[in-house]
């Protein structure tokens, strides 16, 4: 990858992180951690590997992304923005009566939003059926869904990655937020569904495994999971919950709850010198 677009897309996801975490203030509840770690997956999806036109959220050979894990799309709802599906600003009325960005994506409401989704488990079988449907009508578009590592505890995701392999859904790309933490605490703790990677080889799927804040793992595991045929992929991507606020990483209770004032300006500070540094470079 070229400095110059790294360097674009270390930007972009910093920014993400400053719309989520303003989102989340706004609202004075919401999802922060699974947001932030997630930041560099959503800004490489959103800048540089999914065909979509802001100008056209509804064309039909769009490729189509489906937030599994409903609960963190402040960081959705920041990317969508940065792409100029709708203005930077209205992120502040997140939650909000009225708003167009609730708690949980809403297809009906939200532009570039392909799926409603919120009860874990049920978005990627709706990327499943994206992905059957691009099939059977012969379209060239791929399907993207990421997943907590939390959320991997329900057995519908199973089901779904069954399914996704019987039916070589080789349009199919999962990516599970490998953070390692959930509502409950340590995910190995409360549910343990760990091997990730030999569990989805068992179930059919290429896997890979790549550190989810680097940019260069990043492209290198998107561009392979295209030259994959016959069976579905997925990128385990190892994250930071909370990544990018000190005192919110790796904090299982940052998973669902609003800073408050002093820590939203201790955020904000941290996180504007983050994007100050990387435009100076």
């Amino acid at each position: 990858m070229k400095k110059s677009e790294k360097k674009a897309l270390q930007i972009a996801a910093c920014k993400i992180r400053i719309g989520a975490v303003t989102a989340v203030y706004s609202a004075k509840s919401g999802h922060p951690g699974g947001a932030l770690s997630a930041a560099e997956i959503f800004a490489y999806l959103y800048f540089k590997e999914m065909k979509i036109d802001p100008n056209n959220p509804k064309d039909e050979s769009r490729d189509r992304f489906v937030l599994s894990k409903g609960h963190t799309c402040p960081g959705l709802y920041a990317a969508l923005a940065l792409k100029g599906y709708f203005p930077f600003e209205e992120l502040k009325t997140f939650r909000h009566i009225g708003s167009r960005l609730q708690g949980h994506p809403d297809m009906t409401k939200t532009p570039g939003v392909d799926m409603s989704t919120g009860s874990l488990g049920q978005g990627v079988s709706a990327a499943c059926g994206m992905a059957l449907a691009g099939k059977l009508d012969k379209k060239l578009y791929r399907v993207y869904s990421l997943l907590g590592d939390g959320e991997i505890d329900e057995g519908q995701v199973w089901e779904a990655a069954m399914f996704a392999a019987h039916h070589k859904l080789d349009n199919l790309c999962l990516i599970i937020d490998n953070n390692g933490l959930q509502i409950d605490g340590p995910v190995e703790e409360v549910a343990g569904p760990g091997p990730i990677d030999e569990k989805f080889k068992a179930f059919g799927f290429d896997v890979q495994k790549i550190d989810g804040h680097d940019f260069d793992a990043i492209e290198s595991a998107f561009c392979h999971a295209k030259t994959v045929k016959g069976k579905p992929s997925v990128i385990i991507a190892k994250t930071v919950k909370g990544k990018g606020v000190s005192y919110m990483e790796n904090q299982v209770g940052w998973h669902g709850k609003a800073p408050n004032d002093e820590q939203y300006k201790i955020a904000m500070d941290e996180l504007h010198k983050s994007l100050t540094e990387l435009e100076a470079e």
